[in-house]
């Protein structure tokens, strides 16, 4: 409405002397005003549909429409099958993908993670003795089992996309590569239980027993020299 005030204000004030040429100029400035003042009214009163209402323009009378077949989110490509699927031409991998360097922070992210989502039911040391498993649940297969042993890497990270029998899919709370993460602790719980002595490095062995190796002497103690 102001604005339509204003454009009949300056049609007044811009009459010129002419009288048939001032009228036709103040009627155009007031159609102008009109016109503006409908298109803000517009814009004030945008139809539009909110969440989940009803519309009468689609058969299914949903106005909601549903996402076109092969549309992928901006980020989600994942044409990667290998690091996605852990399947190379429709088998499982036996190896880690090549973008996975196995190293500690590697193993200490799958312990973290395996921790909080699969040893309520596996138990920390993967023998299916967890705590829901104490009070009723079905017990799962141990990770030890000879069966378990041998499987391919990929079929943890298959199962922990997927599911398995009663043991639902973890794809929605476990990203792709924290997957792999507990896929390859899963690898190193199964070596733990098999190993031996000799597999451990040498200057670690004393920690089996309880007896850590002696630490050097502090330089500010008068023995040896101080470490970087």
């Amino acid at each position: 409405m102001g604005d339509a005030m204003m454009f009949r204000r300056t049609a007044r004030q811009a009459v010129p002397s002419n009288p048939a040429r001032g009228r036709a100029m103040a009627v155009g400035l007031l159609l102008a005003s009109a016109l503006v003042a409908g298109c803000r009214q517009d814009m004030h009163d945008n139809p539009r549909y909110e969440a989940l209402e009803e519309s009468d323009f689609f058969a299914d009378k949903r106005a909601m429409r549903p996402i076109p077949e092969g549309t992928v989110a901006r980020g989600n490509l994942r044409d990667d099958d290998v690091f996605y699927t852990a399947k190379e031409n429709g088998e499982l991998v036996t190896a880690l993908p090549g973008q996975i360097t196995v190293d500690k922070a590697l193993l200490d992210r799958g312990q973290q993670r395996f921790n909080i989502y699969c040893s309520p039911c596996h138990s920390q040391l993967g023998d299916g003795n967890g705590t829901v498993v104490q009070r009723g649940y079905k017990r799962p297969t141990s990770f030890h089992d000879d069966r378990l042993r041998t499987m391919p890497i990929g079929y943890f990270y298959d199962v922990i996309t997927n599911g398995f029998g009663q043991m639902p899919d973890y794809s929605a709370q476990v990203a792709p590569a924290d997957r792999w993460a507990i896929a390859a602790y899963i690898r190193a719980l199964q070596l733990s239980q098999g190993a031996s002595a000799e597999d451990v490095p040498a200057e670690q062995r004393g920690t089996l027993d309880g007896t850590a190796p002696a630490a050097a002497p502090d330089a500010s103690h008068g023995g040896g020299a101080a470490h970087d």
